[in-house]
């Protein structure tokens, strides 16, 4: 089984395990997919940093949050805060998702957004856990990626916005988002030293 079809039918199971409705975990299986597509075209590698992103980010919400709505979960697992080329256009969600999903997806931040913090606390409840599950995965597996000057800038970021806006949002995700920056700020240390 492919690793990309494994983890689909984690979500599936987690989706399930919360008392998902099936009529929702199908359509989240199709967000799931749609999200995949521009993964599957453009790496090559499937143990890539970037390649299961969507589903860990679902599989976070799930986990850590709890009952969140399919719009937010499917908005979850297509946003793209990271890699440009990674990213689905608004018409192709809408098309495959729907207006609610595509809405939510349009109002998420992009990383390095000079408006972040405001745009982030100005979300409505849900799609700021989205915002926020989505980014953590990204920053968990931020060390697997070569570009040491992109690790201090995603450090700083987080430092003075993603892990207060997690602080005010959900306590488990600010846990992880404060464990996250401080052993990572750790890395930083380590490779700063002569």
């Amino acid at each position: 089984m492919e690793r990309w079809t494994a983890m689909a039918l984690s979500v599936t199971n987690a989706a399930l395990g919360r008392g998902m409705a099936p009529s929702e975990v199908e359509i989240l299986g199709r967000a799931h997919a749609l999200a995949m597509e521009p993964r599957l075209a453009a790496i090559d590698d499937d143990h890539h940093p970037a390649y299961l992103h969507p589903g860990r980010t679902v599989l976070v919400l799930l986990q850590d949050v709890g009952t969140v709505s399919v719009t937010a979960l499917c908005a979850a697992a297509v946003h793209e805060s990271e890699d440009r080329h990674l990213r689905l256009g608004s018409e192709s969600v809408r098309g495959a998702l729907g207006d609610d999903v595509a809405d939510v997806v349009d109002a998420l931040p992009l990383a390095g957004d000079p408006r972040l913090l405001e745009r982030l606390v100005t979300l409505e409840p849900e799609p700021l856990l989205a915002a926020l599950a989505e980014r953590l995965d990204h920053l968990r597996h931020a060390h697997l990626r070569e570009d040491h000057e992109w690790w201090r800038v995603i450090h700083e970021e987080a430092r003075c916005v993603w892990v207060p806006v997690a602080e005010r949002a959900h306590p488990k995700l600010a846990g992880r988002y404060r464990h996250w920056q401080r052993t990572f700020g750790r890395r930083l240390d380590a490779r700063a030293e002569p």
